[in-house]
Formats: C-alpha cells, sequence, structure tokens
C-alpha cells in the first residue's frame, strides 16, 4: 500500500460509515492510550494530540513536505502543499495576491451572486439534499471563476474534484487498482486540460489567477507549465471539497444542537462568524496531514527514524480535552477557539480568508430564507469515500 497518501479510510479501526463520520471516540482512546503510535499495516506513525499535531505541522525544519521518493512527480506533487522552502516560500509568496482582504473583497458580490442564484432553486417546505443543491456546486463556481474557466466546464471541474479525492470502497488489491487507475485518468485529463488553458493565458491573458501565475517570475525565471498545472490542480480540491464539507458539516452540527443554532439564527452578527470556526474545529473538513521526518525527532517520548511517514491527526486535535474545555461539544461562540483545521506553519490553508467568506455568505443567506430545517425523513448517515477530506456524500433536509 501506498503510505504516501491520507490514512482516513485505511486506518483498521475505522470502518464503518457511523465510524468514518463519528471517529471521534477513536481519537480520544489514542490520545489517551497511544498519542504516539506506529501502524504497522500502514507503515506510518500517527500522533493524536494538540500539542504533537501542531509541532509536526509547523516544524519545517524536521518535518518535510515532499512526500513523494519518485523522481517523475504528479503536477499535485509539485505544488504548493508538497514542497519545502526556498521553493514554497517564493510561490506562496505569488499566488498569494489572490486572496488578499483586497482580493476578498472584490470577490464577495460575485459569490453573493451565485449563492442567491443557487438559494433561489430550493423550494421551501421541500426535501432538499443540501449538498448537491448548494455546498457542492458553490465552490467549484467560484473556483472556476477565480480561475478563469468557462461555465460549460463547471461540471466536468467537478468530476475531475471527486476523484482526486476518492477513496476506496475497501482495502482490496483490485478496488485499490481500480482507484489508482481512475486518479491517474483523473490527472492526466487535468494535465490535459490546464496545459491547454496555460496555453491559451499566455497569448490572451484575462484578471484570473492562471494569467497572473503565467506572467509571474521567480528569482528571474518564469513558473514553468508543470508548476502552474500543480497549483491550478490544488486550487482546485483544496479550494472545493473542503469548502462543500465546511458548509455542509455546519449546516448538520446545526441539526445535532438547535439551541446552539437558535443562539446563531436570533444574532448572526454576533455570533455566526465564531459558528463557522467552531465548525472548523468540531468537524474538520480535512482530519490528516502527512509529514517526512527529515531527521531523527522524538514526539512524546517516542523516538521517530529519519525518513518516516508521520501522520498529523488534526480531527483528534481539534477535539483535545487539554485544550478545548469541553471538546465533545458544538459551541456557537466557543472562545479562544485555536483550533488547526487549515493546518499549521507554512502551509497554514492558502485559501482560508476564501473558505471562510463563502461560508459566512451562504450559511447567512440560508438563515434568511431558511430559519428553520431539519433531517429530512429518510436521511441516512452517508459519510465520503475519501482518503482525504471529511464530510457527508448528502445531506438531505426538509425546510420550512
Amino acid at each position: 500500500m501506498n503510505n504516501t497518501g491520507s490514512a482516513f479510510l485505511q486506518v483498521s479501526e475505522i470502518s464503518t460509515k457511523e465510524e468514518r463520520y463519528e471517529p471521534f471516540g477513536w481519537y480520544r482512546e489514542m490520545r489517551s492510550k497511544t498519542p504516539v503510535r506506529y501502524d504497522e499495516a500502514r507503515g506510518v506513525w500517527d500522533v493524536f494530540r494538540y500539542e504533537d499535531v501542531k509541532f509536526v505541522l509547523e516544524n519545517k525544519d524536521v518535518f518535510s513536505s515532499s512526500r513523494s521518493q519518485s523522481s517523475q512527480k504528479s503536477p499535485i506533487e509539485q505544488s504548493l502543499i508538497s514542497i519545502d522552502p526556498p521553493k514554497h516560500t517564493a510561490m506562496r509568496s505569488l499566488v498569494n495576491k489572490a486572496f488578499t482582504p483586497r482580493a476578498m473583497k472584490d470577490w464577495e458580490p460575485r459569490i453573493e451572486r451565485i449563492v442567491r442564484e443557487l438559494l433561489d432553486d430550493i423550494q421551501p417546505g421541500k426535501e432538499t439534499d443540501v449538498v448537491a443543491a448548494l455546498s457542492s456546486p458553490l465552490p467549484v463556481l467560484v473556483i472556476a471563476e477565480l480561475m478563469g474557466i468557462p461555465s460549460h466546464d463547471h461540471a466536468k471541474f467537478k468530476e475531475w474534484s471527486d476523484w482526486v479525492v476518492a477513496g476506496p470502497k475497501d482495502n482490496s488489491a483490485e478496488e485499490l487498482q481500480k482507484l489508482a487507475e481512475n486518479q491517474m485518468r483523473t490527472y492526466r485529463e487535468l494535465y490535459e486540460y490546464f496545459a491547454k488553458t496555460i496555453s491559451f493565458k499566455k497569448t490572451e491573458p484575462a484578471d484570473d489567477i492562471i494569467s497572473v501565475l503565467v506572467r509571474s517570475e521567480i528569482d528571474g525565471e518564469k513558473l514553468t507549465d508543470e508548476e502552474i498545472i500543480g497549483f491550478c490542480i490544488l486550487l482546485l480540491v483544496a479550494g472545493n471539497e473542503t469548502t462543500t464539507n465546511l458548509i455542509s458539516n455546519t449546516l448538520y452540527s446545526f441539526i445535532e444542537y438547535p439551541d446552539e443554532y437558535k443562539k446563531v439564527k436570533k444574532d448572526p452578527d454576533l455570533y455566526l462568524k465564531s459558528a463557522i470556526e467552531e465548525g472548523l474545529r468540531y468537524r474538520s473538513p480535512v482530519q490528516s496531514m502527512s509529514r517526512v521526518a527529515k531527521e531523527d525527532v522524538e514526539i512524546s517520548g517516542t523516538f521517530i527514524s529519519k525518513g518516516s511517514f508521520v501522520f498529523a491527526w488534526m480531527g483528534s486535535a481539534n477535539r483535545d480535552e487539554d485544550v478545548f474545555e469541553h471538546a465533545h461539544l458544538f459551541i456557537a461562540d466557543r472562545k479562544p477557539n485555536p483550533h488547526l483545521a487549515f493546518g499549521k506553519g507554512i502551509h497554514f490553508c492558502l485559501g482560508s480568508p476564501l473558505a471562510r467568506m463563502e461560508a459566512e455568505i451562504v450559511l447567512r443567506e440560508w438563515i434568511k430564507k431558511f430559519p428553520d430545517f431539519g433531517l429530512s425523513s429518510d436521511f441516512e448517515l452517508n459519510p465520503i469515500e475519501s482518503t482525504f477530506v471529511y464530510g457527508l456524500k448528502e445531506l438531505k433536509v426538509k425546510t420550512s
């Protein structure tokens, strides 16, 4: 098994649908009994406590984000999420321009327009799958506009994004091989698509992030097409799937905690921003990230040798009782809330301002139009089968 990917569905202790969406009891047991443990089956180290997870994520001198040992790396393995300084520092400074407060302000009315158009298609009093109708299409539309992708390709974008983050239905050799083949096909199609787009933007630049990257230079050298393609794929996945699950996970938490939702509904100006932060903590859209030890290191008294893969479980860290009082509860106005949902250190999620803004706009508008809602009569818990992201395939609700 390739241990360079994320490990969410590959952990043998997490098997049923309910356990995949509610792994928090298992996290609690791991924090208590084996906060740093070696998993023989996966050949990796797992880290569960908040301070240890934070240490792994923010310590770039000890842990590398370059996880592939192959000389021929995929575009995503050449992107920001998988490279170390100094290349990471230079590239991040370039793409940061797309996520400044000023840039976000410019994007706000465009996101509001997209949200209202999606909400107009949801009929009050009827059962609706919020994922299909709202939280899934919204980030795709936003990211596509940000990248200058024409509207007729948006559906294909979503399909590609789903395949990139897909996980196996089981750990059988046949299923793993099938998944690998589908993901290779997806990367090939994405590579070809973005290569054509980059070629077009070189002669017909516009006001979008691909055009910015095409024109940019690092130390007098332009970015290669492979580097730009890697960032485009990363932006497609990170800006799409995680935002989708931030929105739907938070709505699900509102249903779980009606009294907390009442507070938010009564005064969104006071409570909505903090409720989104709590949604990020309570049901983090990304549960773990992996690193490679660049040297021998000790974590909480446990020796880890150079070259070892280490999984930092943010989903567990964000439920650590030593850091968060009543960590098992969703508290809309929780303060302080130093969650690690967006990571820590130099790889802190570049698109976090965009994700927060999308979530705030869509939840504010949702509350206005559908102040009262609950699970539909035929709702079934059906978590995403992914080795990277965490959320629900569907969230069927009935609005009033």
